[in-house]
């Protein structure tokens, strides 16, 4: 029959569909990983599928900032150098590696894992805040910026935060758009990052 899906076995088909989960992941990329996946040999297989298995098992939320280690608290948390009166707020992991390629932002993080979103089912809820909000307790912390991303769901996330948070006598600025809107964090150049910490602005 026309169009009919001709991978192969069923496994291979299953693995096919496997990779097509993943984000960027078109069902005819998926396919071609999963053939490349079968030309490994049965160590590579193996070491492939542990490095899957191994992340899954040790790697998790660190206590203080919620970014991904395998520690309790991370090695940015850890660091006795950072400046702790600032807190950058991020949407995911890949934000923060975004900064620290900078190697300018000396301040700490925080990972909200998502953004408000009603309509993919996100409240307030489903996020990091509350872990946010206790860290502002000790009133160590001066100033939280607001790095979500310049989208419809980044700009609901930042305005939600700054109500919440303005009351308790915290600065809140947000990331000046040297980023153009739309933008992604993850894919923005270390200069046009580094402007944008720079000429951020209060909320």
């Amino acid at each position: 029959m026309a169009g009919q899906d001709y991978t192969g076995a069923l496994p291979l088909r299953l693995l096919a569909e496997q990779f097509a989960k993943l984000p960027g992941i078109g069902m005819k990329t998926a396919q071609r990983l999963a053939y490349f996946v079968m030309s490994y040999s049965d160590e590579e297989a193996k070491a492939f599928a542990d490095a899957i298995l191994h992340a899954h098992k040790t790697v998790h939320s660190c206590k203080i900032c919620q970014n991904l280690t395998d520690r309790e608290i991370c090695p940015i948390c850890s660091d006795a150098g950072r400046d702790r009166s600032t807190i950058c707020v991020v949407e995911g992991p890949k934000d923060v590696s975004a900064f620290e390629r900078t190697r300018e932002y000396k301040g700490m993080y925080h990972v909200l894992h998502g953004l408000i979103s009603p309509i993919d089912g996100i409240t307030p809820d489903k996020l990091r805040i509350t872990e946010l909000l206790k860290r502002l307790q000790g009133g160590e912390v001066k100033e939280v910026i607001m790095a979500t991303n310049p989208t419809p769901e980044g700009e609901a996330t930042a305005m939600y935060l700054s109500r919440l948070l303005k009351p308790l006598g915290v600065k809140v600025t947000r990331l000046a758009f040297g980023l153009p809107v739309g933008a992604i964090l993850e894919y923005a150049d270390e200069v046009t990052l580094y402007k944008a910490l720079e000429n951020r602005n209060e909320i």
